[in-house]
């Protein structure tokens, strides 16, 4: 690192402490915010190698192979997403919510891991934009049920399954991805058992919200409200490429709120931004933490 480019991150660091300090700050986190705790991103350091285009509403709707697809890929995806825990950013963000500094966070993220680093305050609540792959919900019924629930009906539906494709896994290179999913070979997905709605046998999708498919309009919404109740914005883990996260950043700059961009590489926001950091999150965010404690 240059003595230039030092001095540009101590200043961008500089920016953030500040902002953060004087608090109504609101945190809109991406996948890049997740990879320390092993689940990998699209598009940052940790997704550039892997193979395989994300699930679209689409393709999961229109097609009864590309539900089993999924579903055979995401059995074994979701056993990765329930054992991550929270990490290092993750923390640092809940503890900024105990001390008040914060209006909001707003996750890209489907995995759970805000809430899981502990409780926010005030009003800074979790709002899951593009929703939460630990519920699933019906197409048909809208019925909203436990992923754990599907997970044991799907394991009794398919016995034996995964040691079935056990030893196919290693030589595919089966791997984990912020959606719940993971690579595998056709082979493999088409002897999968997909089940069903329990209340009305209707077709059951993730509570999320698929490439392809919008944001339920009125989470949109209040998630334009809280930007503008925020006194600035914080970027976290994310590239902003995608379009629903960065209207937000997007407005905020549109009516003057300072925004910071912390991230692993340039993102789509970086002209909007007053400061950005290209710097692993979990550190900045301790560091962060720990520069606030700090007599000022």
């Amino acid at each position: 690192m240059t003595q230039l480019t030092e001095a540009r991150t101590a200043g961008s660091f500089g920016t953030l402490v500040g902002l953060v300090a004087s608090g109504r700050v609101l945190i809109l986190s991406g996948a890049g915010l997740s990879t320390e705790s092993g689940i990998p991103d699209y598009r940052g350091p940790t997704g550039l190698a892997r193979r395989a285009q994300p699930m679209t509403y689409q393709a999961f709707t229109g097609s009864e192979a590309a539900r089993r697809r999924y579903w055979a890929r995401s059995h074994l995806g979701w056993r990765h997403i329930a054992r991550a825990v929270p990490n290092d950013g993750h923390r640092a963000v809940a503890e900024l919510s105990r001390h008040g500094l914060l209006t909001g966070i707003i996750t890209q993220n489907v995995d759970g891991l805000h809430q899981a680093a502990g409780p926010v305050m005030g009003g800074a609540g979790v709002t899951e934009l593009h929703g939460s792959l630990h519920r699933v919900t019906c197409l048909s019924c809208g019925q909203r049920t436990a992923r754990a629930e599907l997970d044991r009906r799907l394991e009794a539906a398919n016995s034996g399954w995964v040691m079935v494709v056990h030893t196919r896994l290693a030589a595919v290179g089966a791997s984990p991805r912020p959606d719940g999913d993971a690579v595998l070979d056709d082979e493999a997905t088409e002897s999968f058992q997909v089940v069903d709605c329990a209340a009305c046998h209707g077709v059951l999708k993730p509570d999320v919200v698929f490439f392809g498919e919008n944001v339920p309009r009125p989470r949109a919404e209040a998630c334009y409200a809280m930007v503008e109740r925020s006194r600035a914005l914080v970027v976290l883990g994310s590239s902003l490429t995608v379009m629903s996260g960065f209207r937000y950043v997007r407005h905020a700059a549109g009516l003057g709120r300072p925004v910071v961009i912390v991230n692993q590489g340039a993102t789509r926001g970086d002209a909007y931004a007053a400061a950005t950091l290209d710097a692993p999150l979990g550190r900045t965010l301790t560091d962060l933490v720990a520069a606030l404690r700090r007599p000022r």
